[in-house]
């Protein structure tokens, strides 16, 4: 039995639906606007992120309100449609749009509230807000939270919140679904209801690492942090050949399995294109939350395993600062229009017990000097720090949430996007990507227990079920049965059979 938040007003209450055919009139509600194939706007309104991927959903509509989104999850479940719901769009193979054509599409972006209480320390957040908006809207009260880099990426629905949100101050916070105090959602009967670990706690826990297949949030209530008053971005360069970049990336193993590494140490190993063939450039990136003076402390055991330096370039600043410097641009998202771009990407979590041996280094790197060389496609590789040693990440037990990657050392992100970041996609780039994290694999032992991250899905992926839900899985399809019976919440990578 679910708890239901008291309300006595619907309006927009219906007994009955019409066939398909009425759709377009049934989705007609007073100032919600919607968009269907042949509409002004539908283009626009349903161009996906990446545009690799093409797709027509049957309707996308803007609800501004909790009532008016049961609604309409309603009429998509009696006609027996899929329903999605986007918060910013960023899904890398377009699940916001349902991931396949003929979804019906609930855009959060009316949902934009953040009410902020100085007195507990929390923020409730609706789901149509950009990760940009909220850093400035907590930093007028000095607060702060974990979250990734992107101004535009949404705080809901298939990308940030409910399958991970990691950033350079997750070692120190936790992963973003980690902060989750409660959300108000609505089910895929139309319940309006709350969830929290004394309130639906089952569903609670399905929605921190699997949220999408389980409900649509209208808004987070967030534990939030007092800002840090001083941050210091950090880049260290080499450029490397095959050897000393596996070496390097060894190195860089053995050095935050250090016992004394600070919590306040929040870093990523970006790889990019080296500048001849059978090279690499070669980046410690990150960002250190305490005082600034210790820095040296701690880095410096790393440096000197390694060759000599190209380039170190150190931004200090406040929190806020650093939040726009590595956004790369104003956080108010309402200033410009979001980018798209054209792109394929993969992800492996590696196992913190059992780092990546020298020769899945030396694959993994050789393959970036010589064919990540000749790629006709503009790549980047992270090799972000989720494990170490006082990780709040993986501090959190296992089965606390559905989360299912708490013994993670690294995730490593491969993206690969079109030069002009336009369609057609060049085929190389699926095989380059797919021949890196294979080349990790192969030589690696026949039990290494990886797993890929959720937020950086692919389309691809065969076992996705183990790589990205774990051990979890079972569980998450017992509650899916229960909680959406009727797969309203469905979608090509969800929890399903």
């Amino acid at each position: 039995m679910y708890t239901v938040i008291p309300w006595t007003l619907l309006l927009l209450s219906r007994t009955a639906h019409g066939t398909a055919s009425n759709l377009r009139s049934e989705l007609a509600l007073p100032g919600v606007a919607s968009f269907t194939p042949g509409d002004e706007g539908y283009a626009n309104a349903s161009r996906a992120f990446n545009l690799r991927f093409t797709l027509e959903p049957v309707a996308v509509v803007y609800p501004t309100t909790a009532l008016e989104l049961a609604e309409i999850v309603k009429i998509g479940s009696a006609h027996k449609l899929r329903v999605t719901a986007r918060s910013g769009g960023h899904s890398y193979i377009a699940n916001g749009l349902g991931g396949e054509n003929g979804t019906l599409v609930i855009d959060m972006a009316k949902f934009t509230n953040i009410t902020v209480d100085p007195a507990t320390r929390t923020a409730v957040i609706g789901t149509g807000n950009r990760l940009g908006d909220i850093a400035l809207a907590l930093n007028e009260y000095g607060f702060a939270m974990p979250h990734g880099s992107c101004p535009y990426v949404g705080m809901s629905a298939l990308v940030a919140t409910p399958y991970g949100g990691f950033g350079f101050s997750s070692r120190m916070w936790g992963m973003t679904l980690d902060n989750i105090v409660s959300l108000d959602v609505v089910l895929s009967n139309g319940t309006i209801a709350k969830a929290s670990k004394t309130v639906n706690p089952d569903l609670f826990w399905a929605m921190r690492g699997a949220g999408p297949s389980f409900r649509i949030t209208t808004a987070f209530k967030f534990s939030v942090y007092p800002a840090p008053e001083s941050v210091i971005i950090f880049q260290y360069n080499w450029h490397l050949d095959v050897a000393s970049a596996a070496n390097a990336l060894g190195a860089f193993q053995e050095f935050v399995q250090e016992p004394g590494l600070p919590a306040e140490f929040g870093a990523d190993l970006l790889l990019t294109r080296g500048g001849v063939e059978g090279n690499v450039s070669f980046v410690l990136t990150g960002g250190w939350h305490g005082d600034p003076s210790l820095l040296n402390a701690t880095v410096p055991p790393f440096l000197a395993t390694m060759p000599p330096l190209n380039a170190v370039t150190l931004t200090g600043g406040n929190w806020i600062d650093s939040v726009i410097f590595l956004g790369g641009g104003p956080l108010n998202t309402s200033t410009a229009p979001d980018h798209t771009d054209s792109f394929y990407a993969k992800s492996l979590m590696t196992p913190e017990a059992s780092p990546m041996s020298e020769a899945a280094r030396t694959s993994f790197v050789n393959s970036l000097a010589y064919d990540g060389f000749a790629s006709n496609t503009s790549w980047f590789i992270q090799v972000e720090l989720y494990g170490g040693s006082n990780s709040k990440i993986n501090s959190v037990p296992l089965d606390e949430t559905a989360f299912a990657h708490r013994s993670a050392m690294f995730t490593i992100q491969f993206y690969a996007s079109s030069f002009n970041n336009a369609p057609p996609y060049p085929d190389f780039g699926f095989t380059f990507l797919d021949n890196l994290v294979d080349g990790i694999t192969s030589n690696s032992p026949a039990d290494w227990d990886y797993g890929a991250y959720p937020n950086y899905m692919e389309d691809k992926l065969v076992d996705y079920k183990q790589r990205y839900y774990g051990t979890h899985y079972p569980r998450l399809l017992a509650l899916k049965k229960v909680l959406d019976p009727t797969d309203v919440f469905d979608f090509p990578v969800g929890i399903n059979d």
